[in-house]
């Protein structure tokens, strides 16, 4: 039966570019967007038929069309497609091999990201808690690693020697994002879309930030191995402190982001503490660099490329050995993800609402609780900041107080 008609005045270009950009194909879209052909007419022919202005969406059909291809309903009665700005400036310098598809789901990503900071900020200003913070934009690459370095421990009230002295690598993690929410800023963990079939591979996005003065917000890709997440926390916080807003990924080609990865790195190893591993004895053997490497990093709560990077730096690995151990440190941990999914899959992991709460922080949590509490927020808008299900809010909210 044909669908009953309440039709929409969208500029058809819009259409095409939300199409586009969420990576769809017209035959591919008119199955997800449940688009059916009548008498003489092809599906396809119909969704051509909106995207060149012929016929008016439906309502209907608009709804789902912000829903697979990922924008909010609204963007679809804007007069002109608007301009790209999810990523902010885009430190990265990737290769070929970086995927049209990849580049979506980024884009989506971080669409989901700036309107939940948004959200944020909006009701810290409704609320009139929308305080400056100084430290944003406060610096500049030109003050040198050594000023950077030294606001960076200022600004979370910790150093190298307090990292280390937690129990284990996600304590020394939780030391750090602690400090920084302590700080006002919002750290999130998420590297796909939901399901790890849309996982994001660190090369193409290890971290994002937002350096808002009032709401500024830190995304890690946890995708990635663990005793790189605070490295990541570490590299976005010199960005904030640069005022700059952007994307993050592996390897780092760029002048800035070789200096926030200095930073970084100082911040959690000193640049002589390598020479008691005696890397230049073992010449290109690969196990025994490999077993001194994961000792030393385990030891520290460092990841294992990351020592092995800064081993290269200091000359003190050949590039051959350094690709080799690179390759082997990528093959176990993703060994280690894959044994990790089993186990959740088996229902021998953490729960849906543990796991949440750990990627959302306990400074979104708490500010969501206390909104809704205060009525600031409704159970909607909770969810939408929080990124899930408004029926999963109650649950989410009720079982993290503490």
């Amino acid at each position: 039966m044909p669908e009953r008609r309440q039709e929409c005045n969208v500029n058809p270009e819009i259409l095409r570019w939300a199409r586009t950009t969420a990576n769809l194909t017209r035959e591919q879209a008119v199955g997800k967007l449940m688009i059916r052909g009548a008498r003489d007419v092809s599906a396809v022919q119909r969704l051509i038929a909106y995207e060149t202005g012929k016929v008016a969406p439906t309502r209907s059909v608009l709804v789902r069309m912000a829903k697979h291809y990922r924008r909010p309903l609204l963007t679809f009665f804007l007069s002109a497609p608007p301009r790209s700005k999810e990523r902010g400036v885009d430190f990265r310098v990737l290769s070929d091999s970086a995927s049209v598809a990849e580049s979506a789901v980024v884009d989506a990503l971080l669409r989901d990201v700036r309107t939940r900071q948004s959200m944020i900020r909006a009701v810290l200003e409704d609320e009139e808690e929308a305080q400056p913070l100084s430290f944003v934009g406060a610096a500049t690459m030109a003050d040198g690693k050594a000023a950077m370095l030294a606001k960076l421990h200022a600004l979370l009230g910790v150093d190298r020697s307090h990292y280390r002295d937690q129990s284990d690598a996600d304590a020394a993690f939780r030391l750090l994002r602690t400090k920084a929410e302590a700080a006002r800023i919002f750290v999130l963990l998420k590297g796909d879309l939901g399901s790890h079939h849309t996982a994001i591979a660190v090369d193409v996005y290890r971290g994002f930030v937002i350096a808002d003065e009032v709401a500024p917000l830190i995304v890690i890709n946890d995708g990635d191995v663990k005793t790189a997440w605070s490295f990541t926390l570490l590299h976005e916080l010199v960005h904030l402190l640069l005022g700059q807003t952007g994307i993050s990924g592996a390897p780092a080609n760029t002048p800035v982001e070789r200096f926030c990865n200095d930073v970084a790195g100082e911040f959690l190893l000193a640049s002589d503490e390598l020479e008691c591993l005696g890397l230049r004895e073992v010449g290109g053997d690969l196990a025994e660099a490999s077993g001194r490497i994961g000792e030393f990093a385990r030891e520290r709560y460092l990841s294992r490329a990351m020592v092995a990077c800064a081993a290269l730096r200091r000359g003190l690995i050949g590039s051959n050995l350094y690709g080799s151990l690179a390759d082997g440190f990528r093959g176990q941990w993703l060994q280690e993800r894959h044994d990790r999914r089993n186990a959740r899959s088996e229902g021998t992991g953490p729960s849906y609402y543990v796991v949440r709460r750990h990627r959302l922080g306990n400074s979104l949590l708490q500010l969501a609780r206390r909104m809704m509490d205060t009525g600031a927020l409704t159970t909607s808008k909770a969810a939408r900041i929080l990124g899930v299900k408004a029926t999963s809010v109650p649950a989410l909210i009720d079982g993290g107080r503490s």
